[in-house]
């Protein structure tokens, strides 16, 4: 299945953030080639690039941070990163970001019955144990009612290498920055993926900063 939905991708002007962006005329260069990759891409400029680009210089060192992490020798699989950067955007309630990223998930072999079991990963038996700590370091690291205790990070450890932990590390950070951005200037979803419910971003009773507090070992 194409997990980029065509017919429904709204285009940039329609999406109704909080902020107004720019035409593409008045971007630097670089700034019009990344839009014009999205362009290929996705079929539209991704709002929140339009957004970034009101600050050219920092959307150029954004852009360069996210490819350095989400790259294609990384140590974290491509699948579990995409996984992560929905469980997080959930929980900052950045529905742009649950849609894009749920497509990128799908698109990377990971199941949709796999993605629509994400809120409860650690009980499902679609997730191995490696995927199950990464998940839940990721909510202890994104929810500041509870942060990373040594026992969430202990089992983080057991699964994955120093490296790999840093890898993960940056890539939580990365998609806390982009979330927390995206759902503060009111960025909803283009419609890229129609697998996942709320993905207007609403947090319910279970997905919410801290429901999952007892699944923490």
């Amino acid at each position: 299945m194409n997990s980029i939905n065509e017919k429904t991708i709204l285009p940039p002007e329609a999406s109704g953030a909080r902020i107004a962006t720019t035409a593409p005329a008045r971007h630097p260069w670089y700034v019009r080639l990344i839009l014009a990759a999205q362009r290929r891409k996705y079929g539209a400029e991704l709002e929140p690039a339009r957004l970034w680009a009101r600050m050219p210089r920092s959307f150029l060192l954004l852009t360069l941070l996210y490819r350095s992490i989400d790259r294609a020798d990384s140590p974290i699989e491509p699948g579990l990163r995409a996984l992560m950067q929905v469980r997080i955007s959930r929980i900052n309630w950045c529905g742009f970001c649950v849609d894009l990223n749920g497509a990128a998930a799908l698109e990377r072999a990971v199941s949709q019955e796999k993605l629509a079991a994400l809120d409860d990963y650690e009980r499902s038996p679609l997730f191995a144990e490696g995927e199950r700590a990464a998940l839940a370091y990721a909510e202890a690291a994104t929810d500041p009612a509870r942060g990373v205790d040594d026992a969430c990070f202990a089992r983080l450890r057991g699964q994955f290498d120093a490296q790999a932990v840093l890898e993960l590390t940056a890539l939580v950070a990365f998609q806390n920055l982009s979330s927390k951005f995206n759902a503060a200037l009111g960025v909803p979803a283009q419609g890229f993926c129609s697998v996942l419910p709320g993905v207007d971003g609403r947090v319910d009773s279970a997905t919410a900063p801290g429901a999952n507090a007892h699944r923490q070992a």
